[in-house]
């Protein structure tokens, strides 16, 4: 793909995610009821769907005869550009009133991500990639910070309940190493939030399990057009799974999530 077109599908992305900006701005501490979809531990609101459903109507006019992948609605169209959309990635955050929480929306041709952008609403901080860079509120960003363990940020969504029911006491093991050999250990509560941050160099390392293309599709390149490094565990960004990511020049091999990630990759 041109780059010229990768340009045009990330100002395609960044008017739909900004398209749905007023509603969750105005909804936020708003306590809205929550809903759940796979257990009491994944929630959702009347907002997901609405901004999904927003989102899908912008890029049907800006890009006809392409196909949308939402969280809440699943695929729809035909073409061959795929967009992979999270109308609100952090919902347990939106609903509770805490801001950490994003839109997040990724272009895919030919199985390649070619464009995204996540919206963080409350902040009006928009993180954009495309096959020409990375960019924050459209200055140009790099991915750089830490280069080992004790002098670095981790954000983490591990151990999940599905972790802990999968691995048990392994899984407490497990971030009990990663507690001891970072710096600082956040669950903030959004996978691409947490991306954006990597590729920004305001943290220096993110890691999740059992995620799905949506969360991570415009993040995983976010953090590569920075200059970061971007690890689908599961072999594919389009496959379920776990992810690592990292700014660029971090000491990986040296890391205790060179542990963690050869041990996830295997089982």
């Amino acid at each position: 793909m041109d780059l010229n077109t990768s340009r045009d599908l990330t100002a395609i992305a960044v008017e739909a995610a900004r398209a749905v900006g007023d509603r969750l701005r105005e909804a936020f501490r708003s306590r809205p009821e929550v809903k759940t979809k796979r257990d009491f531990h994944d929630p959702v609101t009347e907002h997901d769907k609405a901004a999904e459903e927003r989102i899908r109507e912008v890029l049907d006019r800006l890009c006809p005869g392409s196909v949308v992948v939402g969280e809440e609605d699943g695929a729809r169209g035909e073409g061959d550009i795929s967009w992979y959309v999270d109308p609100i990635d952090g919902t347990a955050n939106f609903a509770a009133g805490l801001p950490f929480f994003c839109t997040s929306i990724g272009a895919v041709v030919d199985g390649e991500v070619v464009a995204g952008v996540i919206y963080d609403p409350v902040r009006d901080d928009e993180f954009t990639a495309s096959l020409g860079g990375a960019f924050y509120n459209g200055a140009p960003i790099r991915s750089t910070g830490a280069r080992t363990d004790r002098e670095a940020v981790l954000l983490s969504s591990y151990p999940s309940p599905r972790d802990l029911a999968a691995e048990g006491e392994v899984a407490l093991h497990r971030f009990a190493r990663m507690v001891n050999s970072f710096a600082t250990t956040r669950r903030p509560g959004s996978a691409a939030l947490k991306l954006a941050h990597v590729a920004a160099g305001w943290s220096d390392v993110a890691y999740g399990t059992y995620v799905n293309a949506w969360d991570v599709t415009a993040g995983s390149l976010l953090v590569k057009q920075a200059g970061g490094i971007y690890i689908p565990l599961s072999g594919s960004i389009f496959t379920p799974g776990g992810y690592l990511a990292c700014v660029g020049g971090f000491d990986l091999a040296g890391s205790v999530m060179a542990e963690v990630s050869t041990a996830r990759t295997a089982s």
